[in-house]
């Protein structure tokens, strides 16, 4: 269903999971970034298991934590962008809305993604075949649900949890969305893959680690992810530190469009 790079990712991912579950199980020591940020043990232990499942593919890494302690690979055209505990937040509050993000970019563009809520006993992989939902059966094989956007579905907007922004309701209000569903990490852009948001804006900042699994998976369902002048996001920015700016991810282009050229206007 999905090929053996994209098996090998989400066997990497799953095996992240199952140490970040085992803290999960156990309590949380908390520390702070540079800037801030919590972080926990399972952050490093998750993204150590993730760089020796995915090291003998020889593909450049860009990790999170890696990026933390000052460890950039030099990247070129083909490398992998890892967030091993995204929605730390979410992991400290225990609230099960955290997830392992795993892309492949390729000339800037993420062709390939897996996302794993461990907690929620959620997973969702993207690549040429096409995006999935992952469904484990009874019996222990697993369901391939293919994934496909609806820019006639609900008219629904995801929003961050832990990161609001007070142009969201005039956002909502400009496009008649009828509901603003608030969850936290990746998980916003795999709702819009399954049809379940119209959209997710984002005005506050990202790193490419965060979204570029989500961004293939909602791109191989259909969807489309634009800064707010209308260019699609790309990866490997090193000259901003990887830092993302304000986007929107939409059910498509043209959905994507009419929202990013709002946003650009209540920011302006």
């Amino acid at each position: 269903m999905i090929n053996n790079l994209t098996e090998l990712m989400l066997s990497a991912a799953r095996k992240a999971g199952a140490e970040i579950m085992r803290h999960y199980a156990d309590g949380v020591d908390i520390e702070r970034k540079g800037d801030g940020s919590p972080v926990t043990i399972a952050d490093q232990n998750a993204e150590d298991i993730i760089i020796g499942v995915l090291n003998s593919t020889g593909i450049p890494l860009l990790g999170e934590e890696s990026v933390a302690a000052g460890q950039i690979p030099s990247l070129g055209s083909r490398f992998f962008v890892v967030d091993p505990l995204d929605g730390t937040k979410e992991f400290i509050k225990r609230n099960g809305e955290f997830t392992v993000n795993i892309a492949l970019v390729e000339d800037g563009v993420p062709v390939a993604g897996v996302v794993t809520a461990p907690a929620l006993g959620l997973e969702f992989v993207a690549d040429e075949t096409g995006a999935y939902s992952i469904v484990q059966d009874k019996d222990g094989s697993s369901e391939f649900i293919r994934l496909q956007t609806r820019p006639d579905g609900p008219r629904k907007v995801v929003a961050s949890r832990s990161h609001g922004h007070a142009a969201l309701a005039a956002l909502c209000q400009e496009l008649n969305i009828v509901e603003n569903i608030s969850v936290g990490s990746s998980l916003k852009l795999c709702l819009v893959a399954k049809g379940d948001a119209l959209l997710y804006p984002r005005f506050t900042p990202t790193c490419e680690w965060d979204i570029a699994a989500g961004q293939a998976i909602l791109l191989r369902a259909g969807g489309a992810v634009l800064t707010m002048d209308g260019a699609p996001l790309k990866y490997g920015k090193a000259e901003v530190e990887f830092y993302n700016p304000f986007f929107v991810a939409a059910a498509n282009e043209d959905v994507a469009k009419k929202a990013a050229c709002l946003m650009e206007n209540l920011v302006s």
